[in-house]
Order: C-alpha cells, then sequence, then structure tokens
C-alpha cells in the first residue's frame, strides 16, 4: 500500500498560516518499523518502513512521538490482542473515490475479509475492481484502515504494498485473536 505522501518540500507553518505543523515518529511493531505521521489534530499516515515502498518524511515534518501517543497505545493494543477497532483521529489525504473506499474498509471486521469485488459492489460501483485495488494501494493508513483485509475474489492474498507476508502476519493475528475471544 503506497503512501500518498507530497514528497515535495510544503510550505512551512511561518509562510502558510493555515498548514498546520506536521510530525512523525518510526516505532517497532511485530511486523517490523511503522512511521506514524500527522499533525497535532489527526493521524495521517502509518506507513511500514521495512516493505518496498518506505516513506521518507518531508523535511519539513518534525520528529517527535509526543503527538502520537493514543496512535502508539492503540497499535500496541491491537499488537497484544486487546484491540480490534481504533479510535484514532484520522485524515487521510486522497480523492473522493479513494475516501469511499476507505471507509468500506473501516466496515470490515476484525479477523474478517473481503474480496476487492465486494468492496467495488459495496459502493456502488460494481465495474469498478481495478480502481478499488488501486486506492486500496493508495490508503495511507496501513493496519489502522485495515487495507490489509481485502483479498482477490478466489480467496487469495494479493497485492499489499508491506508484503504478503505481513500481510499474512497481520490476518493471522487477527484469525487467533478472534476464535480467542
Amino acid at each position: 500500500m503506497r503512501s500518498s505522501i507530497n514528497r515535495q518540500p510544503s510550505a512551512s507553518t511561518k509562510t502558510n498560516p493555515q498548514r498546520k505543523a506536521h510530525y512523525y515518529c518510526v516505532i517497532e511493531s511485530p511486523v517490523g518499523r511503522l512511521l506514524l505521521a500527522g499533525n497535532a489534530q489527526a493521524l495521517t499516515h502509518v506507513s511500514f518502513q521495512d516493505g518496498r515502498h518506505p516513506t521518507r518524511p518531508d523535511p519539513q515534518w518534525t520528529y517527535s512521538e509526543t503527538p502520537f501517543q493514543t496512535s502508539i497505545q492503540q497499535l500496541n493494543e491491537y499488537f497484544s490482542g486487546k484491540r480490534k477497532t481504533f479510535k484514532i483521529k484520522l485524515a487521510p489525504e486522497g480523492t473522493p473515490f479513494q475516501r469511499k473506499v476507505w471507509e468500506v474498509l473501516q466496515t470490515i471486521p476484525y479477523g474478517h475479509t473481503l474480496s476487492y469485488g465486494q468492496i467495488a459492489n459495496a459502493i456502488g460501483k460494481p465495474q469498478a475492481v481495478r480502481a478499488v485495488g488501486a486506492a486500496n494501494g493508495r490508503n495511507p493508513l496501513s493496519i489502522v484502515i485495515p487495507c490489509h483485509r481485502v483479498i482477490g475474489s478466489n480467496g487469495k492474498l494479493v497485492g499489499f504494498g508491506g508484503g504478503l507476508s505481513i500481510k499474512e502476519a497481520l490476518l493471522s493475528h487477527e484469525r487467533r485473536r478472534a476464535q480467542t475471544v
């Protein structure tokens, strides 16, 4: 799932008071290093740093774990099996179509999967399976917006920016935890 970060240097808050300060940090997780990014109000990115498409922080971003304490705590709870849904303010940037797909992803229950075709049907665009796949791949909030819960129509694991081994690990983790509850 490739992040949609603008890799161009952004305007600083001094020259553009409308732009909120952006922060980032990198944390360790059972599936490798994760980059968290956002402003003081909302999380904008959770990105696998050990995958094929690691996110490079914008030079204008400030390294700080402080804005992400709730996100870090909830991710730790997720990985320890104590959390199935996230209650974090999110602000992903994307097209209206992408945001609609990401909204559906958030309805997929913990430990379950949907196919790209099922998501296309859910948004009322049954012919848009490939576009759904592309939107899924542009999800900037891995794990929190659970794009790992999307599979091929044949039930096989397909496409994942963090790598299929991470997708399998996340799904296995959720299925194990869902069975113990």
